[in-house]
């Protein structure tokens, strides 16, 4: 029997997909699997029983996915299964900061015990008069599985979009509206766009990406919506183009310090609640709960951050998973242990991950070697 640990409340309907082959578990040194959501993991010391981790969300920056990686250990993330809940957020936002709802809903509770409160509203609300959204330009940067819906979405609302990606490709452009025009450069997008929404991963390359030399080429009073991660925004940069004016509304689902303590009207900051809806929660969990079970029951890897995608289906015989570093020779090893085997052998960075099914004996020990992490046999 598999033994799954869990962090973080963990949706009910996902851990339903756990079948009688599978307990959870509270200590966690005995877990085969974890499911968590946002538990940061970068502190703990894992035990050898640890095989898998399973992300119930798209970002996997509280799991130290690297340590994992040298240690055999499989993490999966769940994209694509929080995507409308972002995009409806997305959209919430930009309705917020086009009709200034913020500011009006804090003003008529200022009202609360006023004698003929209707009149005052009538007199009041002029103040707060914003604009609509149909016939200006939303410029979308990233068009994965929230950009495409985000961009498919504020056109179907009546606006202009413009997408960009680094790494367009077949299956964004079968997602994305046809009538959607998807530019090569960020400098080709920023200064036609009335609003612009980030939706791109958190990494080395994209941290800071929205700095002071973006800002310059955006149009002056321009919205802008982050429901993607704080670390892609410059913040001192980001303010000073509030200051400016450059920047009239910055929408966020990530606050951090600075954003947070700089109290500056034009910031309308949400509490993360991108993927904190009832239906996404279980869309989560279902899919990180799938992936582990697979894992550990066939060592089938689909969604994994860490390493290549690989798969045999379900399992008929034995089936034999060989997590190695790439050069380690880990395809050779498994053909030659095993005659006759139906083998698969997957790459990815520094990694490769060898599956086969026999039918015949097989001697773990033979597998291993330099270069050789991890070894599992499913009988």
């Amino acid at each position: 029997m598999y033994k799954i640990g869990t962090f973080n409340k963990i949706s009910p309907v996902g851990l339903s997909r756990l079948t009688d082959d599978f307990a959870l578990v509270e200590d966690q040194n005995e877990a085969n699997g974890i499911i968590l959501r946002s538990y940061d993991m970068h502190e703990m010391d894992f035990s050898d029983a640890l095989l898998a981790i399973g992300r119930a969300g798209a970002g996997t920056n509280n799991i130290p996915v690297d340590k994992c990686a040298e240690q055999g250990i499989v993490v999966f993330n769940a994209p694509g299964a929080n995507a409308n809940a972002v995009k409806e957020l997305c959209l919430a936002g930009m309705l917020m900061a086009a009709r200034n709802i913020p500011e009006g809903l804090a003003w008529a509770k200022t009202l609360v015990g006023s004698e003929g409160v209707g009149k005052l509203i009538e007199k009041g609300k002029g103040q707060f008069a914003g604009t609509e959204i149909k016939g200006k330009t939303l410029g979308v940067i990233g068009l994965g599985a929230i950009g495409v819906l985000v961009a498919n979405a504020a056109e179907q609302l009546g606006m202009k979009v413009i997408g960009y990606d680094a790494f367009y490709g077949t299956k964004a452009a079968h997602a994305l509206s046809p009538s959607i025009k998807v530019v090569d450069q960020l400098k080709d997008l920023y200064p036609e766009c009335d609003y612009i929404s980030i939706h791109v991963p958190a990494n080395d390359s994209t941290k800071g990406m929205i700095n002071a030399e973006a800002f310059a080429q955006m149009k002056d009073g321009v919205v802008f919506l982050n429901f993607a991660r704080d670390k892609l925004m410059n913040d001192a940069d980001l303010l000073a183009a509030i200051d400016s004016g450059k920047v009239s509304r910055y929408v966020t689902d990530f606050a951090d310090d600075a954003v947070l303590n700089a109290d500056k009207p034009q910031i309308i900051v949400i509490p993360h609640l991108g993927a904190s809806s009832a239906e996404a929660e279980d869309n989560c969990a279902t899919m990180a709960v799938d992936q582990v079970m697979d894992y550990l029951e066939n060592g089938n890897i689909v969604n994994s951050v860490n390493y290549p995608a690989v798969s045999l289906g379900a399992k008929k015989g034995t089936r034999v998973v060989v997590i190695a570093k790439a050069d380690a020779g880990a395809a050779e090893k498994v053909a030659a242990a095993l005659p006759g085997a139906d083998i698969l052998c997957k790459t990815r960075g520094d990694y490769a991950v060898v599956l086969a099914e026999t039918t015949g004996a097989v001697d773990a020990a033979a597998l291993a070697g330099d270069g050789i992490i991890r070894v599992r046999v499913i009988d």
